[in-house]
């Protein structure tokens, strides 16, 4: 499934899709991109439910600290260099446990704020383990590439709505 996001950008139309969003950031992590966009995928049409949103009008908080979740909304809505993005570490649902904790989203846009968290089987508890373990071994580091991609692969599959709800 290839998403498009569809924005304003001062009055004019501008589209992303994954494959845009994968070239600025890089092949470093497409999980990261991928929640991103789904994130965005279920988010924009609740927040500007009329017409396309001015992409410099989104604010997002998250409690992911994903370099590629953070490109992705620098990309798409310019959110990190316009200071519209922001870590916080208050927004993590430790009674999720620490596969889910991190996967918490809020977006606001004109007035309208939607918060998100990720539904259960798109993110593995090994994937979480062998991505905050210091010291990986090239083995485990090739086993963590291969995991990531899964990860974008089962992501990108998947209906917005079905990855990922609002809550609260």
């Amino acid at each position: 499934m290839s998403a498009q996001l569809n924005l304003i950008d001062n009055g004019m139309p501008i589209d992303f899709t994954v494959d845009d969003v994968m070239k600025y950031h890089g092949p470093g992590f497409p999980g990261g991109v991928a929640h991103a966009v789904k994130v965005l995928e279920r988010a924009l049409p609740a927040l500007s439910p009329d017409s396309p949103a001015e992409r410099r009008e989104i604010t997002i908080s998250t409690a992911h600290r994903g370099q590629g979740v953070r490109d992705t909304f620098e990309a798409v809505a310019r959110a990190v260099t316009e200071e519209r993005f922001t870590v916080d570490s208050t927004l993590e649902r430790s009674d999720r446990g620490s596969t889910l904790e991190r996967y918490v989203f809020v977006l606001t846009y004109r007035g309208t704020t939607v918060r998100l968290e990720i539904r259960e089987g798109f993110v593995t508890d090994e994937f979480i383990t062998l991505g905050r373990k210091a010291d990986r071994t090239e083995a485990e580091d090739a086993r963590l590439t291969v995991l990531k991609q899964e990860m974008a692969d089962r992501l990108l599959a998947a209906p917005a709505d079905e990855v990922y709800d609002f809550v609260g």
